[in-house]
């Protein structure tokens, strides 16, 4: 089973990689990150490290056979006990129940780790999928929201509830 480990410096070849691999896949879903965010990885790579020092953030990889990178789970804009889950799985593990088991381990770790009480996720209309990983995990429908230009949903967990 695919181990979820906090980002560390050490991974970030095989999160590149990951990225790189999964480009024009996940542009079918989110906005693309654009060719800046690949010829400067290794400086968004150590920013991101920073963020994650300062409690702001929580980063993590989900990791599989000989260190590939199968998905990225991240707790972003932490404040007040709460923060935004973000996710994206490799195309190539896609449709194996990685993104609900993800999801699933960092909601706990959220809960156990960070003493976070609530997290906010959205997800396009047009990604299913993710709308299926989220109502599986618990998140709850809150309202429309509109992710680069196209229409989505936002969804709230609270990790205070049984």
């Amino acid at each position: 089973m695919p181990q979820l480990e906090r980002l560390a410096a050490h991974h970030a070849p095989a999160v590149l990689r990951f990225e790189r691999e999964n480009r024009a896949y996940f542009a079918r879903y989110v906005p693309d990150r654009g060719d800046d965010f690949f010829t400067g990885y290794a400086a968004r790579h150590a920013a991101l490290l920073d963020e994650q020092e300062r409690g702001t953030c929580h980063f993590h990889v989900l990791v599989g056979d000989h260190g590939t990178v199968l998905g990225r789970f991240n707790l972003v804009d932490v404040a007040d006990g709460s923060a935004e889950l973000g996710y994206r799985v490799a195309e190539r593990a896609a449709g194996r129940g990685l993104a609900s088991e993800g999801v699933r381990r960092v909601c706990e770790l959220a809960r156990t780790e960070y003493g976070l009480r609530r997290l906010v996720a959205s997800a396009a209309l047009a990604n299913p999928a993710s709308l299926a990983v989220l109502k599986r995990a618990g998140f709850v429908p809150e309202g429309p929201v509109e992710l680069a230009g196209e229409p989505g949903l936002r969804h709230v967990l609270d990790l205070r509830a049984p």
